[in-house]
C-alpha cells in the first residue's frame, strides 16, 4: 500500500541511513523516501535485502541509492557520507542506526577482540559519521543528526549483552554533547532509543524464551515492529515539527521503561 506523504519539508531532503538494508534502517529509508525525501541506504553484509529496500522506494515513485561498506573500517564513514553527497550534492539527515551486539558475552568471556570490535562498530563508527557529516552540514549552514541508542542504555542490557549496552549508553550521552556543541552550526542532534523491536537484531542474538521474558515486561503485552519507529525519525528529522528540539533520547519501548 503507498504511504501518503505528510511531512512536508522533508521533501528533496538528502537523508543517509547506516544499517539501511533490514529492520529498523530499512523502515526508516522507506519512510523517508515516502514522505518526499532522497534516500541513501546503507548495508554491510545483507546486500539482496538492501536492493529490496531500494526497489521497494523507486516502485513507490521515490529516489533512493546504494552505498556499501564495513563501517569497522575507520575509513568507511567519510567515504560513504562523500558518496551521498556526491550522489545527490548535499546531506541534509543522518541516521546513524548501523550497530549490533556480536554475540552475547559474559564478563568471563569479553575478549580484547571482542571489545575492539563492539565498540569499533557502536562508538568509533558513530563518531566518524557524525565528524563527517557534521562537516557537511556545517558548510551548508544546516542538518540533522539522529543517532539510535536503546532501552538497554538505560537498563544495562540482558545476560551477555552489557559490553553493547554500555556502547549505547555512550551513544546518549555522546548525543546530549554534541547538541550542545553543534547547535551554533544549526545542526540539531538526538536520537532514538527503541525497546524490543521484532527485527533480524534479537532473531541473531535472543532465543524464544529470552524474547517472551522480555514481552512479559512490556505492558502494552507485544514486541515492537519497525515501521513503529519509524515515525520518530521523521519527527526529529522534520524542523517543522521538532525544530526546538535538540539532545533529546526519545524512548520507543511500548512502556517497557518509563524513565
Amino acid at each position: 500500500m503507498k504511504v501518503k506523504r505528510m511531512i512536508a519539508d522533508l521533501k528533496d531532503k538528502v537523508v543517509l541511513v547506516t544499517g539501511g538494508s533490514t529492520g529498523i534502517g530499512a523502515a526508516a529509508a522507506k519512510s523517508f523516501a515516502a514522505n518526499g525525501a532522497k534516500v541513501m541506504v546503507h548495508y554491510n553484509a545483507s546486500k539482496a535485502e538492501a536492493e529490496a529496500v531500494c526497489t521497494a522506494i523507486i516502485a513507490e515513485g521515490g529516489e533512493a541509492a546504494l552505498c556499501h561498506g564495513d563501517v569497522i573500517d575507520k575509513a568507511v564513514p567519510a567515504r560513504i557520507v562523500s558518496e551521498t553527497v556526491k550522489r545527490f550534492g548535499r546531506l541534509d539527515v543522518l541516521i546513524n542506526n548501523a550497530g549490533g551486539m556480536l554475540g552475547r558475552k559474559m564478563l568471563s568471556e569479553i575478549t580484547d577482540e571482542h571489545y575492539d570490535r563492539v565498540l569499533d562498530l557502536n562508538i568509533r563508527s558513530v563518531i566518524k559519521f557524525m565528524q563527517a557529516a557534521a562537516d557537511v552540514m556545517k558548510a551548508q549552514g544546516s542538518g540533522n543528526i539522529i543517532n539510535v541508542s536503546s532501552i538497554a542504555a538505560r537498563n544495562g542490557g540482558g545476560g551477555g549483552a552489557v559490553l553493547y549496552a554500555s556502547t549505547k549508553a555512550f551513544v546518549s550521552a555522546f548525543t546530549k554533547g554534541m547538541a550542545k556543541e553543534l547547535i551554533g552550526s544549526h545542526i540539531r542532534v538526538n536520537a532514538v532509543s527503541p525497546g524490543t523491536i521484532a527485527t533480524p537484531f534479537h532473531e541473531r542474538y535472543s532465543n524464544a524464551q529470552q524474547i517472551e521474558a522480555m514481552r512479559q515486561t512490556i505492558p502494552m503485552g507485544r514486541l515492537g515492529v519497525a515501521e513503529e519507529c519509524a515515525g520518530t525519525f521523521l519527527y526529529l528529522a522534520s524542523d517543522s515539527l521538532s525544530g526546538y528540539v535538540t539532545g533529546q533520547i526519545i524512548e520507543v519501548n511500548g512502556g517497557q521503561l518509563m524513565p
